[in-house]
Protein backbone atom coordinates (compact mmCIF):
# COMPACT_ATOMS: atom_id res chain seq x y z
CA UNK A 1 0.00 0.00 0.00
CA UNK A 2 2.74 2.45 1.15
CA UNK A 3 4.38 1.63 -2.12
CA UNK A 4 1.20 2.75 -4.35
CA UNK A 5 0.84 5.95 -2.06
CA UNK A 6 4.25 7.24 -3.44
CA UNK A 7 4.02 6.26 -6.89
CA UNK A 8 0.45 8.18 -6.99
CA UNK A 9 2.75 11.11 -5.04
CA UNK A 10 5.02 10.76 -7.97
CA UNK A 11 1.98 10.26 -10.74
CA UNK A 12 0.36 13.40 -9.06
CA UNK A 13 3.56 15.72 -9.48
CA UNK A 14 3.83 14.44 -13.19
CA UNK A 15 0.56 15.32 -13.87
CA UNK A 16 0.53 18.38 -12.67
CA UNK A 17 3.56 19.51 -14.08
CA UNK A 18 2.42 18.00 -17.23
CA UNK A 19 -0.84 19.87 -16.81
CA UNK A 20 0.91 23.59 -16.16
CA UNK A 21 3.84 23.09 -18.60
CA UNK A 22 1.93 22.31 -21.75
CA UNK A 23 -0.45 25.33 -21.48
CA UNK A 24 2.06 27.76 -20.48
CA UNK A 25 4.63 26.50 -23.28
CA UNK A 26 1.29 27.00 -25.75
CA UNK A 27 0.18 30.54 -24.31
CA UNK A 28 3.75 31.77 -25.24
CA UNK A 29 3.76 30.41 -28.19
CA UNK A 30 0.45 32.45 -29.37
CA UNK A 31 2.16 35.43 -27.94
CA UNK A 32 5.42 35.54 -29.99
CA UNK A 33 4.38 36.23 -33.06
CA UNK A 34 6.74 38.55 -33.86
CA UNK A 35 9.94 35.99 -34.02
CA UNK A 36 7.76 33.61 -36.69
CA UNK A 37 9.60 33.24 -39.53
CA UNK A 38 6.12 31.74 -41.19
CA UNK A 39 7.65 28.08 -41.59
CA UNK A 40 8.17 26.08 -44.56
CA UNK A 41 5.79 25.69 -46.59
CA UNK A 42 4.15 22.02 -45.50
CA UNK A 43 3.85 23.47 -42.05
CA UNK A 44 1.01 25.51 -43.25
CA UNK A 45 -1.06 22.22 -43.90
CA UNK A 46 -0.68 21.16 -40.17
CA UNK A 47 -3.94 22.87 -39.28
CA UNK A 48 -5.97 20.79 -41.40
CA UNK A 49 -4.04 18.05 -40.10
CA UNK A 50 -4.98 18.94 -36.72
CA UNK A 51 -8.32 18.95 -37.77
CA UNK A 52 -8.18 15.47 -38.91
CA UNK A 53 -6.53 14.38 -35.82
CA UNK A 54 -9.01 15.83 -33.87
CA UNK A 55 -12.09 14.92 -35.79
CA UNK A 56 -10.54 11.31 -35.79
CA UNK A 57 -10.54 11.09 -31.53
CA UNK A 58 -13.80 12.38 -31.46
CA UNK A 59 -14.36 9.32 -33.21
CA UNK A 60 -13.00 7.05 -30.94
CA UNK A 61 -13.33 8.61 -27.95
CA UNK A 62 -17.14 7.58 -29.28
CA UNK A 63 -16.54 4.31 -30.10
CA UNK A 64 -14.38 3.58 -27.00
CA UNK A 65 -17.71 4.33 -24.91
CA UNK A 66 -19.67 1.81 -27.21
CA UNK A 67 -16.89 -0.84 -26.56
CA UNK A 68 -16.60 -0.30 -22.75
CA UNK A 69 -20.42 -0.28 -22.44
CA UNK A 70 -20.74 -3.39 -24.55
CA UNK A 71 -17.78 -4.49 -22.05
CA UNK A 72 -15.17 -5.08 -24.51
CA UNK A 73 -12.40 -3.73 -22.63
CA UNK A 74 -9.80 -4.70 -25.26
CA UNK A 75 -11.49 -2.59 -27.70
CA UNK A 76 -11.95 0.22 -25.68
CA UNK A 77 -8.32 0.09 -23.98
CA UNK A 78 -7.11 0.21 -27.94
CA UNK A 79 -9.08 2.86 -28.84
CA UNK A 80 -8.32 5.43 -25.84
CA UNK A 81 -4.32 4.40 -25.89
CA UNK A 82 -4.74 5.17 -30.22
CA UNK A 83 -6.95 8.28 -28.86
CA UNK A 84 -4.16 9.37 -26.27
CA UNK A 85 -1.20 8.92 -29.28
CA UNK A 86 -3.66 11.04 -31.20
CA UNK A 87 -3.90 13.84 -28.83
CA UNK A 88 -0.25 13.83 -27.99
CA UNK A 89 0.62 14.12 -31.74
CA UNK A 90 -1.90 16.91 -32.31
CA UNK A 91 -0.26 18.72 -29.84
CA UNK A 92 3.30 18.39 -30.96
CA UNK A 93 2.02 19.46 -34.66
CA UNK A 94 0.46 22.35 -32.43
CA UNK A 95 3.14 23.34 -31.45
CA UNK A 96 5.39 23.38 -34.42
CA UNK A 97 2.96 25.49 -36.33
CA UNK A 98 2.61 28.27 -33.58
CA UNK A 99 5.91 28.17 -33.25
CA UNK A 100 6.70 28.99 -36.61
CA UNK A 101 3.67 30.36 -38.57
CA UNK A 102 2.09 33.64 -36.98
CA UNK A 103 -1.37 32.90 -35.82
CA UNK A 104 -4.25 33.91 -38.29
CA UNK A 105 -7.30 36.67 -37.31
CA UNK A 106 -10.78 35.56 -37.61
CA UNK A 107 -12.45 37.63 -40.38
CA UNK A 108 -8.81 38.51 -41.96
CA UNK A 109 -9.86 38.24 -45.78
CA UNK A 110 -6.86 39.74 -46.77
CA UNK A 111 -4.55 38.45 -44.75
CA UNK A 112 -2.95 41.62 -43.79
CA UNK A 113 -2.90 40.83 -39.93
CA UNK A 114 -5.68 44.05 -39.02
CA UNK A 115 -9.60 43.44 -39.58
CA UNK A 116 -11.08 46.58 -41.49
CA UNK A 117 -14.50 47.64 -40.80
CA UNK A 118 -15.88 45.95 -43.86
CA UNK A 119 -14.24 42.40 -42.88
CA UNK A 120 -15.30 43.10 -39.14
CA UNK A 121 -18.84 43.46 -40.69
CA UNK A 122 -18.55 40.49 -43.41
CA UNK A 123 -18.42 38.44 -39.82
CA UNK A 124 -20.08 40.47 -37.85
CA UNK A 125 -22.63 38.15 -36.42
CA UNK A 126 -20.51 34.67 -36.45
CA UNK A 127 -17.55 36.52 -35.04
CA UNK A 128 -18.57 36.40 -31.19
CA UNK A 129 -20.16 33.03 -31.88
CA UNK A 130 -15.72 31.92 -33.12
CA UNK A 131 -14.91 33.43 -30.24
CA UNK A 132 -16.84 32.44 -27.17
CA UNK A 133 -16.36 28.75 -28.80
CA UNK A 134 -12.26 29.24 -29.06
CA UNK A 135 -11.85 30.45 -25.46
CA UNK A 136 -14.18 27.68 -24.04
CA UNK A 137 -11.99 25.20 -26.15
CA UNK A 138 -8.99 26.61 -24.86
CA UNK A 139 -10.10 26.97 -21.34
CA UNK A 140 -11.50 23.11 -21.37
CA UNK A 141 -8.47 21.94 -23.45
CA UNK A 142 -6.64 23.42 -20.16
CA UNK A 143 -8.90 21.84 -17.61
CA UNK A 144 -9.34 18.50 -19.59
CA UNK A 145 -5.83 17.59 -19.74
CA UNK A 146 -4.99 16.42 -15.74
CA UNK A 147 -8.31 14.67 -16.05
CA UNK A 148 -7.42 12.84 -19.08
CA UNK A 149 -4.00 11.81 -17.30
CA UNK A 150 -5.00 10.63 -14.18
CA UNK A 151 -8.04 8.42 -16.05
CA UNK A 152 -5.17 6.95 -18.25
CA UNK A 153 -2.66 6.78 -15.29
CA UNK A 154 -5.53 4.63 -12.95
CA UNK A 155 -6.28 2.44 -15.83
CA UNK A 156 -2.44 2.00 -16.47
CA UNK A 157 -2.30 1.06 -12.63
CA UNK A 158 -5.74 -1.09 -12.64
CA UNK A 159 -7.34 1.34 -10.10
CA UNK A 160 -10.95 1.10 -11.69
CA UNK A 161 -12.86 3.02 -9.38
CA UNK A 162 -10.54 5.72 -9.28
CA UNK A 163 -10.47 5.62 -13.60
CA UNK A 164 -14.55 5.48 -13.75
CA UNK A 165 -14.98 8.39 -11.22
CA UNK A 166 -12.21 10.50 -13.19
CA UNK A 167 -13.70 9.59 -16.42
CA UNK A 168 -17.10 11.24 -15.43
CA UNK A 169 -15.51 14.71 -16.06
CA UNK A 170 -12.23 13.33 -18.82
CA UNK A 171 -14.43 12.22 -21.53
CA UNK A 172 -17.00 14.48 -21.83
CA UNK A 173 -14.25 17.54 -21.25
CA UNK A 174 -11.67 15.37 -23.67
CA UNK A 175 -14.89 15.09 -26.19
CA UNK A 176 -16.18 18.53 -26.53
CA UNK A 177 -12.59 19.77 -26.95
CA UNK A 178 -12.05 17.76 -29.97
CA UNK A 179 -15.13 18.50 -31.48
CA UNK A 180 -14.97 21.95 -31.15
CA UNK A 181 -11.47 21.58 -32.34
CA UNK A 182 -12.69 20.45 -35.12
CA UNK A 183 -15.31 23.48 -35.57
CA UNK A 184 -12.90 26.46 -34.62
CA UNK A 185 -10.31 25.14 -37.37
CA UNK A 186 -13.93 24.74 -40.85
CA UNK A 187 -14.52 28.41 -39.03
CA UNK A 188 -11.19 30.10 -39.98
CA UNK A 189 -9.08 28.05 -42.23
CA UNK A 190 -10.99 30.42 -44.23
CA UNK A 191 -8.27 32.97 -43.18
CA UNK A 192 -5.27 30.90 -43.69
CA UNK A 193 -3.18 32.28 -46.13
Amino acid sequence: MEGSVLTDKKTNVVINVISVVVPAVVAILLGIDNLKTGGAVWMKSLPGLNAILNSTTSVLLILSLIMIKRKNVAAHKYLMLTGLVLGASFLVSYIIYHLNVPSVMFGDANHDGNITAVEEEAVSGIRLFYFVLLISHIGLAVVALPFVLRAFAFALTQQWDRHRKVVKFAFPLWLYVSITGVVVYLMISPYYS
